[in-house]
C-alpha cells in the first residue's frame, strides 16, 4: 500500500494534518486531522508498507499493543483512508 502522489503530513501545532497539494487538492477538499499513533502508521504508508509490516511497525512502537488489536487499529485506519482515495491497496 502506499499514499497516493499529492498528500503531505504536515505538524499543526500538537497535532498532524494530512492535505492535499498540487493537482490532488482540485480532487480532495478538506484534510484529515491524525493523532500521534495516526502518524506513525501514515508515515509507514509513505513508504509502501504492507498490513503486515504496518501491524509489526504499530507494535514495535507501542510495545503495550497486541497483536490482534493492532489489527484493528490499523485495518480501521486504513480501511478510512482507502474509502477517501488517499492510499491505494
Amino acid at each position: 500500500m502506499k499514499v497516493k502522489d499529492g498528500f503531505v503530513l504536515r505538524e499543526v501545532g500538537s497535532g498532524f494534518v494530512v492535505v492535499a497539494v498540487g493537482k490532488r487538492a482540485s480532487e480532495f477538499n478538506g484534510m484529515i486531522s491524525l493523532n500521534e499513533t495516526a502518524k506513525v502508521v501514515f508515515e509507514m504508508l509513505q513508504k509502501g508498507a504492507t498490513r503486515e509490516e504496518l501491524y509489526n511497525g504499530f507494535m514495535a512502537e507501542f510495545k503495550d499493543l497486541t497483536k490482534e488489536k493492532a489489527k484493528s487499529d490499523v485495518d480501521k485506519f486504513v480501511d478510512a483512508l482507502i474509502k477517501v482515495n488517499v492510499i491505494d491497496e
